[in-house]
């Protein structure tokens, strides 16, 4: 293999590899912009619903929640655990730092049975950093005695391996919460999210935001990715065939003209003078060797032998 083809099959390679890696992390923006526009979806269908019972969605405290039935309003009926209230620290309101007021509440609804006794975390809403970061943070109480409650169901956090103070977690897990509390009892594989409660009180915590509905730029990232691909693979294509082209065509020239002086006299072809190509079965033929200036001497010296001087006419 010629080096000429051997650099066009490394171009290729190249543009090969790069294609195929471009590829694959277009096809990882848009699984991200179909997931993303199947949770807006989720989120435009769920938010404007009506609340339904509790029951109706979750059979027992340990049936899972599905993808389709997040940010779905329910209402339940019970009361609050006020002393099992919990700070979640980190979490800010609108890029605002926050803390959001987490309370036990024990499900006394009769048209779920199975859900009855059952210990659900309610995120009431937000409160402020105090002065003193969470020393001085007291949240609103909740409404005392049995209340009906309507909240927007979410997916259990996982666990955060994170400290955190004597009442406050890292995230939203259920047990997390319920032990950082001190409360027992059976609890839901789910949290919700606090929009209303009958009776209600005069002083409530900030009204949690609506999530965000904006896909993202995932999409317009796939595409990119995607054309680096094809237009690496082209580009490194025509490098590979701009050096095969370059090879035969510097085969194909024809040989250079001999160089001669005034007098007709053939000068040995100096270092910057292409020279011809010999065929493969040509055999060695001995060629000298040497710089510029010692061809043009050599081309000199020749001249100056071959012409009669002026001495020898007389």
């Amino acid at each position: 293999m010629s080096p000429a083809a051997r650099r066009a099959t490394g171009l290729v390679l190249v543009g090969l590899v790069l294609a195929v890696t471009c590829t694959l992390l277009g096809r990882w923006q848009w699984n991200r912009h179909v997931w993303r526009d199947g949770a807006i979806a989720v989120v435009e269908t769920n938010w404007s619903a009506e609340p339904v019972p509790l029951g109706s969605v979750l059979d027992s405290p340990s049936t899972a929640l599905t993808d389709a039935d997040v940010w779905r309003r329910v209402t339940m009926v019970g009361h609050y655990e006020p002393d099992g209230t919990v700070l979640l620290r980190n979490r800010p309101v609108d890029g605002a730092p926050a803390y959001h007021a987490l309370v036990p509440f024990v499900v006394e609804d009769a048209d779920a049975p199975a859900l009855s006794g059952s210990v659900l975390v309610v995120d009431r809403g937000w409160v402020e950093p105090g002065a003193d970061g969470s020393v001085d943070v007291v949240p609103p109480a909740p409404p005392e005695g049995t209340i009906t409650l309507t909240a927007r169901l979410r997916h259990d956090e996982p666990a955060s391996n994170r400290a955190a103070p004597s009442g406050q977690v890292q995230a939203i897990s259920v047990d997390q919460v319920l032990v950082a509390g001190g409360v027992e009892g059976r609890s839901v594989d789910a949290y919700v999210a606090m929009t209303a409660e009958d009776p209600s009180v005069a002083t409530a915590p900030g009204q949690l935001p609506a999530p965000s509905t904006d896909p993202g730029s995932h999409l317009s990232y796939a595409f990119q990715w995607w054309t680096f691909a094809l237009g690496g693979l082209v580009a490194f294509c025509l490098g590979a065939r701009r050096e095969l082209q370059d090879e035969r065509a510097a085969d194909e020239a024809p040989a250079p003209p001999p160089v001669t002086t005034a007098s007709g006299v053939e000068l040995w072809p100096t270092r910057d003078t292409p020279r011809p190509r010999r065929a493969p079965t040509a055999p060695d033929v001995p060629h000298r060797r040497g710089g510029r200036d010692e061809d043009l001497e050599d081309a000199l010296i020749d001249a100056q032998l071959a012409e009669p001087t002026g001495r020898d006419e007389r």
